[in-house]
């Protein structure tokens, strides 16, 4: 069956957006090419951990209310699965925390702040997910979220096999990287189905999902850059 017909197109759509959003490998986060190399320092793990647990609490909430907004239609499950998959991705943080040890005392472009604090770089992408959570359109909402996991879970792989090789890391304190380093593939499918043959179609509502996208693609950046500035 070709892949334009009305049952596939979702599916083309999701695919063809994070095509295009994806960064190019050259545009890797330092914190993760560093890693890869082996030259990455476990204290800057250490307030990725921090930083995640805000974030992913924050994001739960978004999540959930996204959920409500279309609660009588499949995108509403699939919203309330990813919110479910946020609560499991919390669980595994204080292993990895454990095994990467004290985090910096704090960016040095901001003077002194405690470990663990909230870093504003860190904590864009999810005070905008909580935005596009209120306002966003949630079939755009639910397609920049697809590309923007692919871009994440690359990361999360190349940390997550970094950190097994060059710093002997066992099973779980690699599970929060390993949790999302599986392929988006299958989140991808699942958002087609859920969204159906209309449920991001040309026009506004894909403009609209680019838009979203493209911002949780450089929050997502600005994020690490983040990171990569701590002392």
């Amino acid at each position: 069956m070709p892949i334009d017909q009305p049952e596939f197109a979702a599916e083309r759509r999701l695919r063809d957006l994070r095509a295009e959003l994806t960064p190019a490998d050259e545009a890797d986060p330092a914190v993760v090419t560093g890693f890869a190399a082996g030259r990455g320092r476990l204290a800057v793990l250490a307030e990725l951990a921090a930083q995640q647990e805000r974030v992913i609490a924050s994001d739960r909430r978004s999540l959930l209310l996204l959920a409500t907004r279309c609660a009588d239609g499949p995108l509403g499950a699939w919203f309330a699965g990813l919110a479910e998959g946020e609560s499991a991705a919390l669980r595994t943080l204080p292993a990895l925390a454990a095994a990467c040890g004290p985090a910096p005392a704090g960016p040095t472009y901001t003077g002194p702040a405690p470990a663990g604090a909230p870093l504003p770089g860190c904590q864009a992408y999810p005070a905008y997910l909580a935005w596009l959570a209120l306002n966003g359109r949630p079939a755009a909402v639910a397609a920049a979220l697809v590309a923007n996991f692919a871009a994440w879970g690359g990361y999360c792989a190349t940390l997550a096999g970094a950190l097994r090789r060059f710093h002997g890391f066992g099973e779980e304190a690699c599970a929060f990287f390993d949790f999302f380093a599986r392929p988006a593939t299958a989140l991808e499918r699942a958002a087609a189905e859920a969204l159906g043959p209309a449920g991001l179609t040309a026009g506004p509502e894909l403009d609209a999902a680019r838009e979203y996208g493209r911002l949780l693609q450089a929050y997502e950046r600005l994020f690490w850059s983040t990171l990569a500035e701590l002392p």
